[in-house]
């Protein structure tokens, strides 16, 4: 097989924004669920049928105005079913309902361990190669996302911290499982047509088992508030995060993809600073350089395909001397 690189493909800016900007929108999630959950009127399940079903409905009528995309193959039906339930209803399920049995700040640091998770998946199931960039990146980048975290102490207590630790660590591994198993075929398809059909398999596996509660919901006892912030986990946090996430995860390595998850510490700190007032001082100096820091060694990495150019270029060397 022959491998071609071009600078696109070295330097995919796009992509890297695309995963600033999603991972933007999520550092705002854990703050908005908790508010969401909290109200005891809409609890965690309620609210994964929410931003399934929401987004499956907002892909579809997207879908209606870009040029249609038949799958190719019908086992992509079932491989997409399966990146479901990775992606969608074990991610989000898991996150959803263990954000509202614990507290914002656990379910943060809880999220440093995808890019460790991803590191270790993507060397066994893809062969990339465990370099001292990405281990040392990955350190920086969670030193820096912790550090954060812990500093935030102004933080809801969950009811039930050790359960919704376990599925926030839970939700990590899922989707560091959906990263590596499924690279090549969302690589396949475009964004929308990916993630309508991803997003139509989680609606159609959830709703049955929660359309008992969501008739029992109290409609009209919830407030705009809330709604509105039911809105923006639906529309930002799934339907707009997933668009740009997907794009980056088309053109990323699965590790790089991974330890943008640390610029979300960052976002959450930077919203409570703007809207709380909250104070910035040396030791959000420290850590948000060293996640940066962490995501950029991580870029830098070589991965398997570099490693296989440079091995066939030192042999062609030789070969010429």
């Amino acid at each position: 097989m022959r491998i071609k690189t071009n600078a696109t493909e070295k330097t995919p800016w796009a992509a890297h924004v695309s995963m600033l900007i999603a991972c933007a929108i999520w550092g705002l999630m854990s703050p908005t669920t908790k508010d969401v959950t909290e109200t005891h009127l809409i609890s965690g399940v309620e609210l994964v049928t929410f931003r399934v079903t929401g987004a499956a409905l907002c892909f579809w009528v997207a879908s209606l105005f870009v040029k249609r995309e038949p799958l190719a193959r019908k086992k992509d039906y079932v491989m997409l079913f399966l990146a479901s339930m990775l992606c969608v209803v074990l991610n989000q399920c898991c996150y959803t309902i263990g954000i509202s049995y614990t507290s914002p700040v656990d379910a943060s640091i809880m999220s440093t361990t995808m890019p460790i998770f991803t590191l270790i998946l993507a060397a066994l199931i893809l062969k990339e190669p465990i370099t001292w960039k990405k281990v040392l990146g990955i350190i920086l980048g969670a030193t820096g996302a912790i550090l954060l975290v812990l500093w935030s102490k102004a933080s809801t207590p969950g009811d039930r911290p050790m359960l919704g630790n376990l599925l926030c660590i839970s939700a990590q591994c899922s989707f560091a499982l959906y990263l590596t198993l499924f690279k090549h075929l969302i690589q396949r398809y475009s964004v929308i047509t990916t993630m309508k059909w991803m997003m139509l398999f989680a609606a159609l596996v959830i709703t049955p088992f929660t359309s008992g509660r969501m008739a029992a919901l109290p409609w009209t006892g919830i407030s705009a508030d809330t709604w509105w912030e039911t809105a923006y986990v639906v529309v930002g946090g799934t339907f707009v995060a997933y668009i740009f996430s997907t794009y980056g995860q088309k053109k990323l390595r699965p590790t790089v993809v991974s330890v943008y998850n640390y610029v979300q510490p960052i976002v959450s700190f930077l919203a409570s600073v703007i809207m709380l007032g909250i104070g910035f001082g040396w030791t959000q100096a420290i850590a948000i350089p060293l996640v940066f820091c962490g995501v950029w060694l991580v870029t830098q990495s070589k991965s398997r395909r570099d490693l296989i150019i440079e091995r066939r270029n030192s042999i062609k060397n030789i070969i010429h001397k």
